[in-house]
């Protein structure tokens, strides 16, 4: 008796959505603002910098889709995964609202995006772990790509302005990667574990999954765990040529509604 097979990615489910292209191109402008120093430039730094970082996180979950799709989970494209539209996540809310808001209020990059991904149809533990990998690899890809002038010496003739935006968003793609990469139940890092373990250590595990990013947040709550992440985040930016100086003044034009004292060489 004959079987189906999956029915093959449409062109259409590859398309890139309306939605993305218009949050691509608001960041362009804003970046243009700020390069060239509108008026409201803490309002421009802040359309940059969270378009730029709901930008991202499109493509951190496009790459989860795009990895699966090619490790036999064909049901990707049919979910709209394939178009970037971040419309399309499972939870619109803890996808993308909930990971602009912890920006807003905290400067940290928060993992965000929610792709369901058929795993019954992936063959291999190391597709499974490249799959959970692809996420947190694009953040590492959008935190070298924002420090280039900085770690090229690349930044004459850049303005102040862009070059602390450049600087602040780099700090948030860190503190994405480095939280994603953390092997904590519910958590990339986990994901890239997770089919290394025996079966009764999954399934022991698996129940504390939807708490474990609760209990990352709790945990850097403590000071002595919150010193100990910045001071690995500084570090890393410091690798990149990001300075804390670059970070601070980004956070500080960012949260413009704050008020900020008058920005060095703005």
């Amino acid at each position: 008796m004959p079987t189906s097979s999956p029915a093959p990615v449409r062109s259409a489910d590859r398309r890139v959505s309306p939605v993305f292209l218009a949050i691509t191109a608001v960041t362009a402008v804003a970046g243009w603002g700020v390069w060239a120093g509108v008026p409201a430039a803490g309002l421009a730094v802040f359309l940059f910098v969270t378009g730029a970082w709901v930008v991202s996180l499109c493509l951190h979950e496009y790459a989860h889709a795009r990895t699966a799709l090619h490790s036999g989970d064909v049901t990707v494209g049919a979910k709209g995964y394939l178009t970037l539209n971040p419309l399309k996540y499972t939870h619109a809310l803890l996808s993308i609202v909930l990971p602009v808001l912890f920006v807003i209020l905290g400067g940290i990059g928060l993992p965000g995006g929610a792709v369901f991904i058929e795993r019954s149809r992936v063959r291999g533990r190391r597709r499974h772990s490249l799959i959970s990998a692809a996420g947190p690899m694009t953040n590492v890809v959008f935190a070298v790509v924002c420090a280039a002038p900085f770690w090229l010496g690349a930044l004459d003739g850049v303005p102040p302005y862009f070059r602390y935006a450049l600087g602040f968003l780099a700090l948030l793609q860190v503190t994405a990667a480095i939280l994603n990469f953390l092997p904590v139940p519910g958590l990339d890092g986990y994901g890239v574990l997770e089919p290394w373990l025996s079966p009764r250590v999954r399934r022991r595990v698996e129940p504390f999954a939807p708490y474990g990013l609760l209990a990352v947040f709790a945990l850097l709550w403590v000071p002595e765990v919150n010193r100990a992440f910045f001071g690995l985040v500084d570090t890393v930016l410091g690798g990149l040529g990001v300075s804390e100086w670059d970070t601070y003044w980004g956070r500080r034009l960012y949260q413009f509604w704050l008020g900020t004292d008058e920005v060095p060489g703005g």
